[in-house]
């Protein structure tokens, strides 16, 4: 990216359900052989998933920190139970790592103390951001709806916080105390058998008229299709972004790092590797519509340089 300072790169937090032996095997190749400075980790979708991944968590952490990599432990998104508000405030209290808020009871415990937001919690402008930076936020992701022109401005008029842009994976769109995903395969949530696992990616979700539209992960809504901002990346730089998330997906997620390194160091050009993207995740059609004040949904080409071929 020519002389600026190219961001880092962060995995987001599992959304979906993975059994442990896979998530933690995700988690060692991504500590072994990822370009990731940052890794989240922890449940944010479904509390009743906790105990897939709580057996691992310590070698996880263990693995990635030994690696080189800065560990930050994600809250749920969604507080409905005691249980799960007493594990909030146990993480809280009790971490001596980094936390990301996912919801603003996590943020009122949190006041005062060094954290980070996640993408769920709603950023939408300075005021907002630079409110959470004066409680604690050292660094804030930014909600992947947000076009561009905002993120600019949120980046310029908020000194002093760190901040990062979602640019890989399945949008976070909603969290239900209901669980779709579970009454779709005819059961209920206090009694889901943990269906959600069936779908590593998540379950696509047609209109009447059979068109993908949206797909479920438990409790949560993700988009159908995949955010891809490899195009976008230099924008992003110049404006100040500290770091690029990629949230991980059911695919070859070291190959994905390496695609958006290679790009934020100028080694490759975002179109080919918006090409190799493709063939790497092919279960969802890439899009970038909200970067461009567009629907989610849409994918708005690069305009290429004139010098090298005709505008996109």
């Amino acid at each position: 990216m020519n002389d600026m300072k190219a961001p880092s790169l962060t995995m987001g937090p599992v959304y979906y359900l993975w059994d442990g032996p896979k998530w933690r095997d995700y988690h060692f190749r991504v500590a072994d052989e990822s370009p990731f400075e940052t890794v989240v980790i922890g449940e944010t979708v479904c509390s009743k998933r906790q105990h897939f991944i709580e057996p691992h968590i310590a070698e996880v952490t263990e693995r990635l920190e030994a690696a080189g990599k800065t560990v930050v432990f994600s809250t749920l998104a969604l507080v409905t139970l005691e249980r799960e508000s007493r594990q909030i405030r146990d993480l809280v209290g009790q971490s001596d790592h980094l936390v990301e808020a996912n919801d603003l009871s996590a943020l009122g415990l949190l006041n005062g103390m060094p954290h980070t937001v996640g993408p769920l919690v709603n950023v939408y402008n300075a005021a907002t951001a630079r409110l959470l930076g004066g409680r604690g936020a050292t660094r804030i992701c930014l909600p992947p709806e947000l076009p561009f022109t905002s993120v600019e401005r949120i980046v310029a008029e908020s000194p002093g916080i760190d901040f990062e842009v979602f640019a890989f994976g399945r949008m976070p769109l909603a969290i239900s105390a209901r669980c779709a995903h579970a009454r779709s395969k005819g059961k209920i949530k206090d009694n889901c058998l943990f269906v959600c696992g069936e779908e590593p990616d998540g379950l696509p979700v047609r209109t009447l008229d059979r068109q993908s539209f949206l797909a479920l992960n438990g409790v949560q809504t993700v988009s159908h299709t995949c955010q891809a901002l490899l195009g976008e990346l230099e924008d992003l730089a110049k404006c100040g972004i500290a770091a690029v998330r990629l949230s991980p997906q059911d695919c070859d997620m070291v190959s994905v790092a390496n695609l958006y390194r290679s790009v934020l160091d100028g080694a490759l050009d975002p179109d080919e590797a918006l090409g190799r993207l493709r063939e790497i995740y092919p279960a969802a059609p890439l899009s970038n519509g909200f970067h461009h004040a567009r629907e989610g949904a849409a994918w708005v080409a690069r305009a290429r340089d004139t010098a090298h071929g005709a505008v996109a």
